[in-house]
Parts: structure tokens; sequence; C-alpha cells
């Protein structure tokens, strides 16, 4: 054996090292260390640590002691590898690295009296008891991973709770009977839709059906620890047991969307399928205080209300105050094929410990089918258990048997006290099972025969647990029976009430934050203009940096270019409009909100909302110190997803209608990642649920010769999803037209996501620029006329006006292209129109200003995208119908299956001749690059 030099001094810091790695896991020193720091802990009683428990005494002479650290710490480790968790028997009956011999024992010691090896909780002093009662704490119908948590004060919280007890529930029998007639009540009413409508699918919980009592404890006891609200989202399996059985939704209002009696009104949309619709209510706690409950409405997309619902928590978070994180509280549930199969879990976890994104945790209850509707375990994973991507985080897990219904309480509990404790998110893997097939018409026999078979013979949950209750004399057969027939009376007149009632359907209250909030009527204006202090308040702070604080010498630059835009009322570009647009809100006390990649500073170095100081990198916010009352402002850059930061910044939205919640895409094309929570949440998210939101996505769109990739922010995708009045589309081509519409979505009485096809090049050109009086002295403007065509039609003879024979009709950057072309060959005859806001569809503005031109014969619409992208195919029907009289033409590109093409040359070469062709020129005519391209590496002076 080597010897131990610990008398030298110079080995101080090493065995300190080595004394370090052996507390996080003694197995990672060599084995004479290992023994060293045993004796050390012990002897020098050591407190609470997975190597040194507190109060474990010093081995007396004669205990057992070789390999029992190890022992203790591989149950601790492994121990849930031989759980029994499985509802249906198939588990792990032994582990290699648990047997004796991996810890130099045998058979032969087990009756030997044995040191602890940091063993907290109690037994009778031999080898044999602590190997049963480690079994009963790490092995039992509840396994827990956490030696993956590299926080020690984290994992000693859990082993002194879970060792002293044996890692058993104490329930009292009140508490037994409760949580008996939960199990009752979620058996009773599954089973009574099954059998009074047939056929109809509800997606019903029977096999998970601790999942009941295992949501009211958390609820119940998290609000004993100071919780007022939570949040949940969940897919369709069990939702309307848990709405009936946690939410307190009414069995009346279940049942009436049954027998189909739910009165639909057309001013409240479409609506949805009953097993995806939210419900909130404010429930009595047995402490006697009220919780207000949300459970967030979700598509058939399984997962992907999970940031959603995390955005919903943060902005509630915010509105209270509740800087702790402790008032409201997030729980999700997973299915355990989803919740390995569906990125999206992945990135709501990765956002979980992000700046501007946390939540304090949240309680992950995976209900574990063992099956995805046809696929087993083996076909949706290649890991032991779903919950194994959760270590990413280093979250404890608590694997439960679901036929033990008082081990899921107790992990409920152990899952509320970490989180409340720790602020950090806890996973409980719920193994149950699937009683019927993916819904009640399907036939799970023809995949799964043999599973199918034991499910068939496998009694429910209520039953095991009925039994063990009467068997343990803690109640009787007749009370059982007695409580079976209220659930059963309680059914019968709630069916009866259904067929008679005619409910609307509810809507989801997302707080007191929406009082004075009403849906769009037909008056959409808002006045946004700004006095001219004001705007000059916001430049001033906003450009003035703290004495001791050094800009970089660039950014210097733009911060007084951006004085002199005050000074001299002229050239404000698009980073000084959005700056005063955010001012100007945040001066009025709203909040503000930017998100996304790269957002500080912009993609296109344009924005440098956030400033570094050059020697010493400290971060400061200008829009922060613009007055001591003003509003909060957030701009943060997040991670590479949009999936889920998108998810998250509508949720928000939905909760927290008096803040501009702002997302930008690093570029338009980006928006594709996210394309889920547009087609399932944005777009539809009003008609189908009731939920308002007033989300503005910033989407950098135009075509400037540098491939397909970036060109394009899917125009075409947008204004085919636009119906109802739903959402905002627009491309504006002045800064103070985004000024407007920024300051538009808050200075209005009712919510509508905004989508901003935002500009790259004309970030930097000149001639897009605005003067100061378009921001003090007007508003938003749907359709601008063409402010080279001079006088009113019949003014006087012989008017620009009245000359107009082609009116082309456009929007966006490929105006410029246009303007610039008819500078260097003037004509007289056409005239260009931006249409700045394609849906709501501005029919009467375009009407009014088609007017002034009376000899136009033609109508023609011109864009720089290919001919099936872009607005054509959304605008030619309707200039159709409100121009019937007239000639309605194209100018633009040829169709294409790809955005753009790769070729700088090509683009140029496409866009003279789409331009030339609309003015009625020759190529030669259309400048090249008449807008300059622009680029992620274009220095800050260009």
């Amino acid at each position: 054996m080597e010897s131990f030099d610990i008398i030298n001094r110079e080995n101080a810091e090493y065995i300190d090292q080595l004394y370090q790695e052996y507390q996080r896991d003694p197995r990672s020193v060599p084995p004479q260390w290992q023994a060293f720091f045993a004796g050390f802990d012990a002897g020098a009683n050591r407190g609470a640590t997975p190597g040194g428990t507190q109060g474990d005494p010093p081995p007396k002479k004669g205990l057992l002691t070789t390999g029992v650290h190890d022992l203790v710490h591989s149950y601790r480790e492994l121990g849930h590898f031989v759980s029994r968790l499985d509802p249906l028997g198939h588990d792990r009956p032994s582990h290699a690295l648990l047997n004796l011999s991996e810890f130099g024992l045998s058979t032969a010691d087990l009756d030997k009296k044995a040191y602890a090896g940091g063993f907290v909780g109690p037994y009778d002093g031999t080898l044999r008891d602590l190997v049963d009662k480690l079994r009963l704490t790490y092995s039992g119908t509840m396994g827990i991973e956490m030696m993956d948590i590299p926080d020690k004060e984290q994992r000693e919280w859990l082993i002194n709770r879970i060792e002293p007890t044996h890692n058993q529930p104490q329930l009292s029998d009140d508490e037994a009977e409760a949580i008996l007639f939960q199990l009752l009540a979620a058996e009773e009413f599954e089973r009574f839709l099954h059998t009074r409508y047939v056929g109809q699918k509800r997606f019903s919980l029977e096999g998970g059906d601790a999942l009941v009592p295992m949501l009211n404890s958390l609820i119940e006891d998290g609000v004993k620890l100071g919780v007022e609200e939570v949040v949940m989202g969940m897919a369709h399996r069990g939702r309307l047991n848990i709405l009936a059985h946690v939410m307190n939704k009414p069995y009346e209002t279940i049942l009436s969307e049954f027998e189909g009696t739910i009165k639909a009104d057309t001013d409240e949309g479409d609506g949805d399928v009953k097993y995806h619709l939210g419900y909130s209510s404010d429930r009595p706690s047995l402490t006697g205080k009220s919780v207000h409950l949300l459970l967030a409405p979700n598509p058939s997309h399984l997962e992907l209300v999970n940031p959603v619902e995390q955005g919903i928590v943060r902005a509630k978070q915010t509105l209270i105050g509740d800087k702790d994180r402790n008032r409201v509280v997030p729980i999700t549930m997973h299915g355990d094929a989803a919740f390995t199969g569906q990125g999206i879990v992945q990135e709501t976890l990765g956002l979980s410990e992000m700046p501007g994104y946390r939540t304090g945790g949240t309680i992950h209850i995976i209900i574990n089918n063992q099956i995805g509707f046809t696929a087993t375990p083996k076909q949706t994973r290649f890991t032991p258990y779903p919950t194994d991507i959760a270590k990413s985080i280093q979250a404890p897990i608590f694997h439960v048997n679901g036929d033990d219904p008082e081990a899921c309480v107790h992990a409920a509990k152990l899952a509320i006290e970490f989180r409340e404790k720790f602020k950090v998110d806890v996973m409980i893997d719920l193994w149950c099972y699937r009683r019927h097939g993916h819904n009640e018409t399907d036939e799970p026999g023809f995949t799964q025969p043999l599973m199918y078979k034991e499910i068939a013979q496998h009694r429910t949950t209520a039953d095991f647990y009925a039994e063990r209750l009467v068997r343990e004399g803690r109640i009787s057969q007749k009370a059982i029976d007695e409580m079976k027939q209220v659930v059963l009376e309680r059914l019968v007149s709630a069916q009866e009430r259904a067929k008679e009632m005619k409910p609307r359907p509810r809507h989801i209250s997302l707080g007191p934050a929406w009082k004075g909030f009403s849906k769009a009527g037909k008056d959409w204006s808002a006045q946004t203009s700004v006095p001219r202090e004001i705007l000059r308040q916001v430049i001033d702070a906003a450009t003035t940096a703290p004495a001791d604080f050094t800009p970089h010498s660039k950014i210097t630059r733009v911060l007084n270019q951006r004085k002199q835009m005050m000074e001299t009322g002229k050239g404000v570009d698009w980073g000084c409009a959005e700056m005063l647009a955010m001012g100007s809100l945040l001066l009025e006390k709203h909040w503000v909100r930017l998100t996304g990649q790269d957002v500080e500073r912009g993609t296109f170095s344009h924005r440098h909302a956030i400033l570094y100081d050059y020697n010493t990198g400290k971060r400061y916010v200008p829009l922060a110190h613009l007055s001591p009352d003003q509003g909060h402002i957030i701009i943060t850059n997040t991670m590479l997803s949009e999936l889920a930061v998108l998810g998250f910044e509508y949720g928000y939205s939905l909760a927290d209608p008096s803040t501009l919640v702002m997302w930008e895409a690093q570029f338009g094309d980006f928006v594709n990642g996210a394309q889920p929570i547009i087609d399932q949440f944005l777009a539809p998210g009003e008609s189908k649920w009731q939920l308002m939101s007033g989300l503005v996505l910033l989407l950098p769109h135009g075509y400037e010769g540098q491939g397909p990739e970036h060109s394009n922010a899917y125009v075409e995708r947008w204004l085919s999803l636009s119906a109802d009045e739903n959402i905002q589309v627009i491309t504006p081509t002045t800064p103070a037209q985004y000024f407007h519409a920024l300051r538009r979505q808050i200075n209005r009485k009712f919510r509508k996501p905004l989508v901003v096809f935002s500009p790259k090049s004309m970030l930097r050109y000149e001639p897009s620029f605005s003067t100061i009086e378009e921001f003090t002295s007007s508003s938003f403007q749907n359709v601008i006329d063409d402010p080279r065509v001079e006088g009113r039609a019949g003014e006087a003879a012989g008017s620009d006006r009245d000359k107009v024979r082609r009116v082309l009709l456009c929007t966006g950057k490929v105006f410029y292209t246009i303007d610039a072309a008819r500078q260097k060959e003037p004509t007289n005859e056409i005239a260009a129109i931006r249409v700045e806001q394609l849906y709501p569809f501005p029919q009467q503005q375009l009407l009014e200003i088609i007017e002034e031109y009376p000899r136009a014969e033609e109508i023609a619409w011109v864009q720089e995208e290919s001919q099936n992208r872009g607005a054509w195919t959304f605008m030619e029907p309707r200039l159709r119908a409100i121009f019937p009289d007239k000639l309605i033409t194209y100018f633009g590109r040829d169709a294409s299956s790809s955005p753009a093409v790769g070729s700088s040359k090509t683009h140029q070469t496409e866009e003279k001749d789409l331009v030339a062709s609309a003015l009625a020129i020759s190529p030669r005519s259309v400048p090249a690059h008449a807008v300059p391209a622009t680029s992620t590496s274009r220095a800050v002076s260009d």
C-alpha cells in the first residue's frame, strides 16, 4: 500500500481536493484513500454527508466496516434499479453492482454487527438489517435518483428526509381514507363515462388513477408552504378526470359536453374538443386558504404546452412581485414516450435556469404508461427511464409505483418540499399502465396482446388500496361501499342536470391583469404619437452612459448620431425609432420585454440596447435609466431555440397584457423552428380558447441576393393563417411606422398578436428614415400613397393623378427599388402605393386612395418574392373583388420551390427584370443594388 505522507504541507492541497472528491463519490478515489477518509470522517464525527452522517458514532472495535460505506453509497445511487415500480410486475430482481461481493462482503457477514456507513436510518446493528433497511428505503415501491445532483446541500436534504423513516409514508387514517375516496371517484368517473357515452373519446386516466391524489397532495402541501397559485400543463390523457377531481370543474358541465347541450356562441370562435380545453378555478384548501388553479389549454401536440405554461408562470410571478418564486408554482404532466421523443421538452428544460426564464422550478410528473400509442419503450427511447434526459439539469427523480397510492402521495410531498426549498425542477416518474387503447375505441391487443392480457386481469389501484386498508383495519368494507355510492349518485344526478342545462363554454381567467380589456371591435386605431419633449427625454437618457463607463468607440458614434437625429429632427433610423417606442412606453410605466437570439446588440448590429464597458465588460442598460418611476425593461439574449422560447413568450403575453412582449427571430426564416406554436397557439388561440395575446414577432425579411436561407420570413404562410381578425401582419417601410405599430400594441383595450416583417438592408438605408414630426403628429398608416404624385384628382386639368394609368401596389423593401428606378427614368403614368398592413386587409383605405387615380386602368401587385410566395396569392382574389372593372396583374419572380436563388448576380438580374416590367422601362434603367445588402458582419460605422 502506498504510504500516506500527510505531514508534508505541500500535499495539503492535494489531500483536500481528494477529500472533496471523496465526499461527492467515495468510489472516485483510490481504495486506500477511501479507507483513510472513512476513518477520518468517523473519528471526527462529521456532519451529514453521503460519506459521513450526522450523529454517526465512530465504529466500535469489532464492528464490520469493510465495504459498508460503498454499500450504502451504492444503494443511494443504484437502489432504484431493483425497486418494485411496475404495477404489472416486470421489475428487475437484482443488480450486479449491489451484490455483497462487490463490497468485499458475503452472506457469512450478514449477522455480524456492522458500522452504519453513513446511513441515517435506524437498524438493529447487523449487516442483514442494514441491507434490509437500505432496500426498504431505496428499493421499495419508490426509487430515488439523487446522486447525479452536484449540490451537496440538496443531496443531504434528501438523505436526511428519507432515511430516518426508511422512505415510508407517514399518513394518518383520515389521510388514507381521503386518498381512497379520490381513487374511487376517479375510477367511477371513468367507468361512468365508458358505459354512458359508449364510443366517445375521453382518453381515460385508468391505470394512472394515482395521479389524482398525487396532484391534490402537491396542491394541499404547497398551500401549507405558501403557494397561492398553481399553473398546470398536460396533454389529453386523464385531462377530464383532472378537471373534475383536481380543478373542481362541475360534473354537469363536463357531462354537458358529452350530451352535446353546451351552447355554442359564434362570437366566441370555434372552440376545441373537451379534452383540449383549459380551465381555472379558485379552490379552497384544507387550511382554509384559497388557491388559484389554472390548467392551460393544449392541442394534440402533447408537450407543446410546456413553454407556454412556463411563460404564464413567469408573468404571474412578476405581476405579484413573487421574487422568491414560491407563490406561483408550475406542475407539468407528461407522457413517457412524448417526454423523451419531443424536442420541446429538452428545450424547455434548458430554459429553466436561464436569465429571464426561471420560474423557481417545475414539478414534472411523467405518466409512465409504458407504451406510446402502439409503441413499446424500446421503440421510443434507448434509456432505462424516460426521465434520464432530465439529468441534464441535475433534478432529483422519484420513480414510484402507481399501484401504491401512499408512495405516490409521499413522492408528491417530497417533491413540493424540495421545490419550495431549493427552487429547482423535480421529476416524478409515475409508473402505471393504460387500461384501454390510445383512445377508448382503439384495440391495443393488435400490437401488445401479452401486455393487454395482463392488464385485463389486473385489478384497479382503488381495489388494491381498499383491500389493504381493510386488511390493516383502517377502514371498513361498509364505508368503502358507501363511498362508491356517494360518487355514483353524484354522477347520475349531474347527468340529469347536464341534459337540461345550456351552459356556455367557460373562459379561462388569467387573473386581474386582464381587467378592463375586451374583444376587439371595429375601431383598431390608437393614439400613438408622442410629444417631442418626451422623445428628447428618452434620447438624452438612452444615449448617455455613466461617467465611469467606457463604451466601444463605434457605439459611441452610434449614440452621438442618435442625439443628432433628435437635434436636427431628421434621419431617424430604425434602431433609434425602436428605442423611442420602447422608451416612451417605459415612461408611461408600461413594461417591455424583448427576447431572442442576439437581441441585445441586434443581429445586424443596429440595436445596441445593452452596452458593455470596453475595459471592464460591465453591463449597462440605458433604457433602464430614463426615470425613477419608469416601467421595467427586460432585454435578453436567449438560447438557440425558437420553439420553446416563442412558446414561453406567448405564454407570458397571455398572463400580462400590459407588457410589450417582443420576440425577434435572428433571421425571418428561423421562425420555421417555432411553427407548431404558431399553428396551434398563436394564430387560433382566441378562436379556440378565447385567450388574447399581444405578442409581437419581429421577423427580418428581404431579398438581397444572399441566398435562400435568410431571405424569406414566409409572408404567404402567415397570410394563410390569417382569418377572423386573429393576427396583424405588417411590413413597415419607415422607422416611424414601426414606432407607431409597437406603441399601438399597448395603447388599445384589446390584444392581437403582431407579426412584423422587419427590415435588414433598410436598417441603414437613408431614404427610408423618418423625421421627428412623423413621431409627434402621426399614427400608423395601413396604406401609404405615392409621395411623388402631386395634387388631388380633379383639382386641376392635367394633374399628376389624372395621368396615372397603372397603380403599383407593393409592400416592404421593393418600394425603394421601384422608387430608385423611377428617379433614374421618371414616368408620370405609374404610381406606387405601399400596403403597410396586409392583415387585417385594409380594404377601405385602399379604395379611398385608388379613387384618387380616376383614370387608372390597371392595378398591379409587385413583390420581390416568388409568385407562389409573398402576398400575391392573398392579394389577388381581394383585389379582383374590390376592383372588378380594372385589370389585375402581377410583377415578380416566377414560382419556385426554393425561397430565393443562391447567386447574387442572378438575384440582381431577376430584380432588374421585375422592376423594369412593372415600370415599363428598360432593365438597364434599374440601378444595381438600389437598396444595399446588409450582413451580420457589417461594421457599425457603415
